[in-house]
């Protein structure tokens, strides 16, 4: 009874998932979608065409061929992510580290236990893991570092504006006043612009390279403008004022999450440590459990679903705005 009923359930899914796969679009979604680009278009409300107009520069910001920058294949995603860390690393650079540390690891381990397989896997896990740990770190120290003087850089450019400066003048003068990651990444935009791009494509670049939501929304605050007028130094202002307060708030789910993450770090961390430490002590003690195959499909076991917790806690304090 329990085969047939799972059976069936099996067969239930895989019909639902071809159907979503081969039913297409929803006509009701694309008839409610052109009744409301005709009320846009012959709408006598100045809010409807201002709405339709933003639609329309969003739309037309991208070009058709567009896509996410590091989407090509995991080798062009793992060079972005070494640009976005600010230093000079290289792919090779990078694979040589990685496998020096995970050879090094792996000797260690196997002089200590003498488990062949049991060194293979933790040098593969460390040679991996721990590169990608201090990327993702690094990439992540220059974000904030970036998110803390962009507000200062974009009330620089307002201030140029209100001026009457130009905005590729006032871009130029924010990479020679400010110093850091956002100096250098606006010096590469006036850079773009010199040797004949437009203004949307150095700044898409850009965009793309640091992949920060902080300089999206300056690319298209920038981009709708463009198209549809107005001021200029009124709206960055305004953007300005939005980032201060993203940022507070931040600060502010970072304080109050804190306590949270200390306790999911101990709490995950401890039983690992633990058992690094008796068997680092004493490898006698825990001789057997790198032999026996019962302890090692138990040790297995335990090692995935402390895993699996650690991975829960993780989630469960992470908040992000």
């Amino acid at each position: 009874m329990i085969q047939v009923m799972l059976l069936l359930v099996g067969v239930i899914v895989m019909a639902g998932l071809g159907y979503a796969a081969l039913a297409g679009p929803s006509t009701g979604k694309a008839s409610t979608r052109r009744i409301q680009q005709i009320r846009y278009r012959h709408s006598e409300s100045t809010a409807a065409r201002v709405e339709s107009q933003l639609k329309k520069a969003i739309a037309a910001r991208k070009p058709v061929g567009y896509k996410v920058a590091g989407s090509g294949s995991r080798v062009e995603a793992l060079a972005i992510r070494l640009d976005r860390t600010g230093k000079k690393w290289s792919l090779s650079q990078y694979a040589y580290a990685s496998l020096g540390l995970g050879l090094a690891v792996a000797l260690l381990v196997f002089l200590k236990s003498g488990a062949f397989l049991l060194s293979l896997g933790v040098g593969v896990l460390v040679g991996a893991g721990l590169p990608h740990l201090v990327v993702g770190k690094l990439i992540k120290k220059r974000i904030n570092k970036f998110n803390a003087k962009f507000a200062d850089a974009i009330e620089l450019l307002v201030r140029g504006l209100r001026s009457g400066l130009p905005v590729t003048e006032t871009l130029q003068v924010v990479a020679q006043e400010v110093d850091g990651p956002v100096g250098i990444e606006f010096k590469g935009i006036v850079d773009r612009i010199k040797v004949g791009r437009t203004m949307e494509e150095a700044l898409q670049v850009t965009a793309d390279r640091l992949g920060i939501p902080e300089f999206n929304f300056f690319c298209i605050t920038l981009a709708i403008q463009r198209e549809t007028g107005g001021n200029l130094a009124e709206t960055l202002s305004n953007l300005a004022d939005v980032l201060r307060k993203r940022s507070q708030m931040k600060l502010k789910i970072r304080a109050m999450s804190s306590e949270s993450k200390a306790s999911a770090m101990i709490v995950g961390a401890l039983p690992f440590i633990v058992f690094g430490l008796i068997w680092w002590i004493n490898p006698k003690y825990l001789s057997t459990f790198f032999t026996d195959e019962r302890l090692i499909v138990i040790g297995l076991g335990g090692f995935t679903w402390m895993g699996i917790g650690v991975f829960i806690m993780s989630k469960m304090v992470s908040f992000e705005i």
